[in-house]
């Protein structure tokens, strides 16, 4: 007998039962759920393990450049007679200016100079025609004659009257009738006189003279014009010799200042020009002005320079440096050193081993005065210590580097004095450039940051 034709009752009795589709489905969802977590696994672990290696391979490669060493150029510091100064922006003004103007009415005659040229005090730089006030000088000289020529005949009229009143011939009235027309030409006489300097004055005004000795500038009018007294500017007169710079200070610096002019009654201004890298001239502080500018907060100086070159130039904007100090032996760094963290500045100093090898240590460093591209330093660094003026963004504590020195622009090495320099010139260490003339360490020249590019790319590579 087949199974289909088997009795449910027999099938039971056998243990044989019928298993459902829905018994099935549920163990086909429960293996391919386990196929995916664990293609899911394998995926994860793969990236994982991926991850590991990228960063085991970037940890070597940083591991490997952090230990080669990074290429940099160092100045050594120097210890040199440096001042200590304030700075200002200044604005040059001629000591004297004169601003000609005629004091007499007229035709401008052609002019006695040159534009442009110097003038001495008191020389004839204009003339207005003079034939006017010639005319009435003359006719103030005949007015007074003719006055004079009165007063004698009174003279001798009250001589007579006087005689004859004194014999009883007239009377007292008409002697003193001729002694008042005697006064009255005598006062006409005093005002001849007057009329006279007059006219000679307005005669002398026609020749107009350099008041100040200085520099005429451009004609204002030209010949042939006609001038008026008082109302026409005819020409500018400045004086270069010596000539003034006028500078603000802040009310905080004014102070010490004030107790420096009153207690020396001397203190040197250098001027330096708009790059404030070459100076111009060195004078002296005159004074301070009496009161501060509320708008501003800041006080007027006035500086006095012989200009002997006539560096400077009316209206011309300068650099101030208002020497407070002299320091004989004060510790100087190119600013391209000096680098600023949480603790302060701090600058890189480059150490050499007995083998040779050379690392870089964090200096911290007390700065005195900061100022283009020179720094003084109070502390913090010893003489002829090398410090990093360039490839500093790169280096950490101990790195190994590489150091080459910084070269001037003249193409000198830093350090290096150049040889066969006359006494009282600079010894061409790397804060002076070549050939400077001026107070040393006045003038600094020193690569900017980023000049060794090519070797920048090559490490990058």
């Amino acid at each position: 007998m087949s199974i289909e034709e088997t009795p449910e009752s027999q099938l039971a009795s056998d243990g044989m039962q019928p298993q459902s589709p829905e018994y099935k489905g549920s163990w086909v969802r429960i293996v391919v759920y386990l196929a995916l977590v664990a293609a899911l696994g394998l995926i994860v672990w793969k990236i994982y393990q991926n991850n590991q290696t990228a960063k085991s391979q970037a940890s070597s490669q940083s591991a490997a450049l952090m230990s080669r060493p990074v290429p940099v150029q160092v100045a050594a510091a120097e210890q040199k007679p440096m001042p200590i100064f304030l700075t200002a922006l200044g604005t040059v003004m001629p000591y004297m200016s004169v601003t000609v103007k005629a004091r007499v009415n007229g035709e401008l005659e052609p002019v006695k100079f040159t534009e442009g040229q110097e003038v001495k005090q008191g020389q004839t730089i204009m003339v207005i025609d003079p034939r006017p006030y010639k005319a009435a000088l003359d006719q103030a000289k005949g007015t007074l004659a003719h006055d004079e020529a009165l007063l004698k005949d009174a003279k001798a009229e009250y001589r007579r009257y006087k005689a004859l009143y004194d014999a009883g011939v007239v009377s007292k009235e008409s002697m003193e009738a001729d002694e008042a027309t005697q006064g009255q030409y005598e006062g006409a006489i005093e005002s001849d006189k007057a009329a006279i300097e007059t006219a000679q004055l307005q005669l002398d005004w026609c020749t107009i003279q350099s008041p100040i000795n200085g520099r005429i500038g451009l004609r204002l009018v030209d010949p042939g014009n006609l001038i008026a007294a008082g109302t026409t500017n005819l020409v500018v007169i400045n004086q270069f010799q010596p000539i003034s710079v006028y500078f603000t200070l802040p009310e905080d610096q004014l102070p010490q200042v004030l107790h420096k002019l009153g207690a020396e009654k001397r203190l040197a201004v250098d001027a330096y020009d708009q790059g404030d890298t070459q100076k111009l001239a060195t004078g002296l502080l005159l004074t301070a002005d009496n009161q501060i500018d509320t708008t501003t907060g800041t006080d007027k100086l006035k500086a006095v320079f012989d200009n002997k070159d006539q560096a400077l130039f009316p209206n011309q904007f300068v650099n101030i440096h208002l020497v407070m100090e002299e320091r004989p032996n004060a510790l100087v760094v190119p600013s391209a050193a000096i680098q600023t963290g949480v603790d302060g500045a701090y600058v890189w100093v480059i150490d050499t081993d007995a083998k040779g090898v050379q690392t870089a240590k964090r200096q911290t460093v007390k700065i005195a005065l900061a100022e283009g591209q020179i720094t003084i330093l109070d502390a913090g660094l010893q003489p002829g210590q090398k410090v990093v003026v360039d490839g500093a963004d790169r280096l950490r504590q101990g790195q190994t580097v590489t150091a080459s020195v910084a070269k001037q622009r003249g193409g000198q090495t830093a350090g290096q004095g150049a040889a066969g320099q006359g006494a009282g010139q600079s010894s061409g260490g790397p804060f002076t450039a070549p050939n400077a003339a001026s107070r040393p360490g006045a003038q600094v020249d020193v690569p900017a940051s980023g000049g060794n590019r090519k070797e920048d790319k090559k490490e990058k590579q």
